[in-house]
């Protein structure tokens, strides 16, 4: 069992809430049905007075926020609700495969079908995506999202905040700097400096983003 269970398990009488209501919220309460979690309600973005009024340890959060080579509005989601004190929950599907020696931060997705291996670490809002691969010690950063299919060979660094797309492949060793966008599909052979977009097989670095 990964080191996060017995944190999980301490939440398992309290009410979860999902933030969002898009396509990434959607899957998200497809994966708490799967772990046998009950669902209490949900709330778009914009729309959170009736959750932010309630006690911060009367329930705990899912965050349901996804999007597409953009992860500041669930990372901005994610702070505002834990700088009132509220908790996440991390999420671990039944058809995922997760080391005991993995290290899953607080309100870590990890979806059906992807695989987490000894000794990677998971930062805090991070998403590994449906049929993803983390291999051995790689090192996923806070509100990073690895998409589906995407694959991180061993000893990959991905810094804060980075999407690597559905898809891409980065070889063993490589660092992904915070911020970066890694294109669908790409083949990452080369170290992506921080705010970088790689494209391409084998990637190149074409722009940088603002």
């Amino acid at each position: 069992m990964p080191k996060q269970a017995a944190a999980m398990r301490a939440l398992d009488s309290v009410p979860i809430y999902v933030l969002g209501a898009g396509g990434h919220a959607a899957v998200v309460l497809d994966t708490l049905r799967a772990m046998g979690c009950a669902c209490a309600g949900t709330a778009e973005i914009g729309d959170e007075a009736a959750l932010l009024a309630k006690p911060a340890d009367s329930l705990v959060l899912a965050n349901g926020l996804g999007g597409v080579g953009d992860t500041g509005p669930r990372r901005r989601a994610f702070e505002r609700f834990k700088a009132r004190g509220f908790r996440f929950m991390t999420l671990v599907h039944p058809g995922a495969i997760v080391a005991p020696s993995a290290v899953l931060g607080e309100g870590a997705q990890v979806m059906a079908g992807a695989v987490v291996q000894p000794e990677a670490r998971i930062g805090a809002n991070a998403i590994v995506n449906t049929r993803a691969v983390v291999d051995h010690h790689c090192a996923v950063g806070a509100h990073c999202h690895i998409a589906s299919g995407a694959t991180l060979a061993s000893a990959v660094t991905v810094g804060e905040g980075a999407h690597v797309g559905a898809g891409a492949t980065v070889i063993q060793g490589i660092a992904i700097g915070a911020g970066a966008l890694i294109g669908a599909g790409a083949a990452v052979v080369r170290d992506v400096p921080p705010g970088a977009v790689a494209m391409g097989v084998p990637a190149t670095v074409r722009k940088a983003r603002r």
